[in-house]
């Protein structure tokens, strides 16, 4: 099982637009990266209160909530890839319009500390997946969304988009709140 670190996903083990995921994870160790996000992310968000929880930094944009709800649904989408592939089924895996999810998650009528005991039992669960990884799976590749993928990056993508994600929070959201 893979506790010591992954190895980095070389280019072609995934679609060039996830490269600005995947190079917002400083390190091989996912299980440790992906761990410590758990600090970083009930941090950042608990500082919000849930009146600025509802706050979006231009017309159209999400809010809070809604952002910590598209990470809690891409985490699942990208565990499921790599637990498909990682399992052999050769089935290819659809893609999904965040544009199209988002709104209909209801996010909004959570609480902000509903949203964040999700992402982190989410996170938890992800961890463990990541810790139950035969090393063979690691660079079994797949399909997603039309795209070739392997397991290795299919597991680096969630750490980077919560990364990408929190960024986003720091400097548009939390300097304009």
């Amino acid at each position: 099982m893979p506790i010591a670190p992954f190895g980095r996903p070389a280019a072609d083990e995934y679609a060039s637009y996830f490269a600005r995921y995947i190079t917002l994870v400083p390190t091989d160790d996912l299980v440790t990266f992906s761990r410590g996000q758990i600090a970083e992310v009930t941090a950042l968000f608990s500082s919000v209160s849930e009146e600025k929880a509802g706050f979006a930094y231009a017309p159209g944009k999400w809010t809070f909530k809604e952002v910590l709800g598209h990470v809690i649904d891409t985490e699942r989408v990208f565990q499921y890839r790599a637990m498909s592939i990682a399992r052999k089924d050769p089935t290819p895996l659809p893609g999904f319009d965040q544009d199209v999810w988002n709104p209909n998650g209801g996010f909004n009528q959570c609480s902000l500390a509903s949203l964040l005991d999700q992402w982190i039992l989410v996170r938890k669960a992800f961890v463990a997946f990541l810790e139950s990884l035969p090393d063979d799976a690691l660079l079994r590749m797949g399909r997603a969304s039309d795209n070739p993928c392997s397991v290795r990056a299919l597991c680096f993508i969630p750490p980077g988009h919560t990364a990408y994600h929190l960024g986003i929070l720091k400097e548009r959201y939390l300097k304009a709140s």
